[in-house]
């Protein structure tokens, strides 16, 4: 349960990272059925001024013994360097020997690199940090190509925006996906798209900010029922097939195949965790058509099985 988080600020912290973690996790949304964190903001010197990457400034008010019965430690981006506070270190070692939970937003991961508790461990950090992590820190198992990774106790994240996908997807784990659909939907983002706990998540699905692709999106994900074709597709958008096709990946990252998969893997998934309905239904739902087809595409995306993802996460009475 996700109930106490200790944010750990130091100097040339970046303010966009700690947005996204204060965001998340930071702002009362009782009224909309979020549960309440306790939200504090630490460092070693609290109540003074830290620089911040932007030449801005921002006061931690607590210190760091926040950290001893924290659910929760994130570690935003800050500069990177060669050493950190031993202090920092010190708490981060003993947060993480109890079970408490850390997740970093991009360079972050250095500071648990420096801590050791990435050794042997999968992890990842912004990609122009990939050669400079590896050689720091050789025994971390980093994948430079996801955008977060869930190890259980340990979240890390690649840059910026990859911040909000790990913070959504860790309260979706802890405290199920209809309180991180309700952050996302105030935050104006989708909600995470991942899998289970303990696996590489592929990259998410960008939405498309273009005014002409945008319809075409929600209209496939209220249809996902029925076949979706390039040249219906492109039809629908007042385009030629090679330039939809063009457009479709430039602005999603994907193909519309692959695109709607997910989305259909997306919707079973909710399915499964809000509802009885069979593994039939489901798959008839969401657009797959047999259950054999849901149980390939949704463990390929996922990585365990309908029945036993419904296991761990349903939440229908």
């Amino acid at each position: 349960m996700l109930e106490k988080i200790a944010v750990v600020l130091m100097e040339d912290v970046a303010m966009f990272e700690f947005g996204v973690v204060s965001e998340v996790f930071g702002l009362d949304r009782t009224d909309d059925g979020v549960p309440a964190f306790d939200f504090k903001v630490c460092s070693t010197t609290p109540g003074q001024p830290l620089r911040s990457s932007s030449h801005s400034a921002v006061i931690a008010p607590y210190g760091l013994e926040e950290l001893e019965d924290a659910d929760l430690v994130a570690l935003p981006a800050t500069t990177w360097r060669e050493e950190y506070d031993e202090r920092i270190l010190d708490a981060l070692r003993r947060a993480e020997a109890r079970g408490a939970i850390l997740l970093t937003v991009c360079s972050g991961a250095f500071v648990l690199g420096k801590a050791g508790l990435l050794d042997g461990r999968p992890c990842t950090t912004h990609w122009r940090y990939e050669k400079k992590f590896q050689e720091q820190f050789p025994l971390a198992k980093l994948d430079a190509d996801v955008l977060f990774v869930d190890d259980g106790n340990i979240i890390t994240s690649a840059g910026t925006a990859a911040g909000i996908d790990a913070c959504l997807h860790l309260v979706r784990r802890e405290l199920g996906s209809a309180v991180a659909t309700r952050i996302a939907r105030r935050m104006v983002v989708p909600p995470q798209r991942d899998g289970g706990q303990r696996q590489y998540v592929d990259v998410p699905v960008p939405e498309s900010s273009s005014e002409s692709m945008q319809p075409v999106l929600d209209w496939m994900v209220d249809n996902l029922t029925i076949e979706h074709t390039v040249p219906a597709l492109a039809r629908r958008a007042q385009m030629s097939e090679r330039t939809f096709a063009r457009r479709f990946v430039a602005e999603t990252g994907t193909t519309p195949l692959k695109w709607v998969t997910t989305q259909r893997v997306l919707r079973a998934r909710t399915l499964l965790e809000q509802t009885r309905m069979g593994i039939e239904q489901i798959a008839a739902e969401s657009g797959f058509g047999t259950a054999a087809l849901l149980r390939h595409h949704f463990r390929r995306v996922v990585g365990v099985p309908p029945q036993d993802y419904r296991r761990t996460f349903q939440t229908a009475s």
